[in-house]
């Protein structure tokens, strides 16, 4: 099961470019949203989403505000984002909702160590609180192909966040060609990746059309409680 019900938390999503943390980090709002309507459908839980990604101005969480806000979940974006402006900045808004326990906060962190040194910013206000900062790992990118090649950059953003990864994400996928034996390829190496570091795989993702597939299989590693279905949110910009 994905983190627990015992209060509120900060969760990160940090991992190599390309890996699919932005809309990883999208649909886990989502998927949160979803659970606490279930577990309590009268109660307001509040839910923010926090655009870090300063680094990479391709892939952005921004582009998802209205699908995020259709779930009741505020969304937050670095000042100029989705502009001409090289560099844009965070709002003081975004330390503000780290530090308020009454918000889940979900955060898109930039890709690589470059981008993992935005949660060493806020790591002081982050460890406050309960935190889970996850590496999401896809197989199927350069770089990243084994669990020994991933475990350098997965060192390298360890070594800036100055936040513990609280575990591994599977996000093995070839867009459409994403198929259940892509999935279960992925979560093999992404258990012997979290082996090599002593830290579990959190969750898998799967695309929306693919969910039902993999749930009835009867796996005990794919559930609804450790998967998160996926749907295309976010664009290219170029």
């Amino acid at each position: 099961m994905i983190g627990d019900n015992s209060g509120t938390a900060v969760y990160l999503f940090t991992g190599h470019y390309g890996s699919g943390k932005t809309e990883t980090a999208v649909n886990f709002a989502r998927f949160l949203r979803e659970r606490y309507r279930r577990i309590d459908p009268s109660g307001e839980h509040k839910i923010a989403m926090l655009d870090m990604d300063i680094v990479n101005p391709f892939f952005r969480s921004a582009d998802a505000r209205e699908f995020l806000e259709e779930f009741d979940i505020r969304v937050e974006v670095p000042l100029y984002a989705n502009t001409n402006v090289d560099m844009p900045s965070l709002p003081p808004s975004m330390g503000a909702l780290i530090r308020d326990p009454s918000y889940d906060v979900i955060v898109d962190i930039g890709g690589d160590d470059m981008g993992a040194r935005a949660v060493g910013c806020y790591s002081d206000d982050i460890l406050t609180r309960r935190n889970f900062r996850y590496f999401v790992f896809n197989k199927r990118r350069p770089f990243t192909g084994t669990a020994k090649a991933a475990l350098k950059i997965y060192d390298e953003i360890d070594g800036v966040s100055r936040v513990p990864c609280a575990g591994i994400v599977n996000n093995t996928n070839l867009l459409e060609e994403t198929d259940v034996s892509l999935i279960r390829e992925g979560l093999s190496e992404a258990i012997e990746l979290g082996k090599l570091r002593g830290v579990p795989v959190a969750f898998s993702t799967v695309p929306e059309a693919l969910f039902d597939e993999l749930l009835s299989a009867g796996d005990d590693a794919f559930t609804a409680d450790n998967v998160v279905p996926l749907r295309r949110t976010v664009k290219r910009l170029f």
